[in-house]
């Protein structure tokens, strides 16, 4: 999966570095070693299987394995702490954009953080800002996204959906991973988070 990613890649540095489990708890928790550490900047850690996934207010992120995305991205920004305020809504319209350009779907936006489409969540952003004092040490985004579930647990079966419930069709994860790199890149170019 990660070499499929990597072979679309567009970016000079988001998604250079994949740190790819076949199964973890949580992309999020494991990205946050990773980062104390200080891997390269823009590294992704990505899994086929997301056992404890986590969701904004301490929530689970339900994942049915091998279908969907779960991944994180380690950034180092040079930006001032204030420039990220708006983060996770600009976040969410990369995805948006990622997913009209290689699926042709349109995706609408529950601010700040969930990406919804024909009224259910699809996916949803987990931004984690970690700083020491007014200076920001490490940022954290954890991406995802419902792409070929056909079913979900009775208690989401109401509220969630995937890509392929609400069109029928099978989507290339690699392929949307890559072009959200590819737009969110562009995005932290031109703010200067990068």
């Amino acid at each position: 999966m990660d070499n499929e990613v990597k072979k679309i890649l567009k970016t000079k540095i988001i998604g250079r570095n994949i740190i790819f489990f076949d199964e973890i708890d949580s992309t999020q928790i494991q990205a946050k070693k990773f980062a104390e550490n200080c891997v390269t900047n823009g590294t992704i850690v990505l899994t086929e299987n997301q056992t404890g996934g986590l969701g904004t207010h301490g929530r689970k992120w339900y994942s049915e394995k091998n279908k969907n995305i779960a991944f994180t991205i380690i950034l180092y920004p040079e930006c001032e702490l204030q420039k990220l305020k708006n983060l996770t809504k600009d976040i969410a319209k990369c995805v948006v954009e990622a997913l009209n350009r290689i699926c042709k779907i349109k995706t609408d936006i529950k601010e700040p953080n969930d990406i919804m489409l024909n009224g259910k969540k699809m996916g949803g952003i987990l931004t984690q800002i970690i700083t020491k004092g007014e200076n920001i040490r490490y940022l954290l985004i954890g991406i995802g996204i419902n792409v070929n579930s056909k079913s979900f647990p009775l208690d989401l079966e109401k509220i969630a959906t995937s890509l392929k419930q609400q069109t029928k069709k099978e989507f290339c994860k690699e392929k949307i991973i890559a072009e959200f790199c590819n737009v969110f890149e562009e995005y932290c170019i031109r703010e200067n988070i990068i």
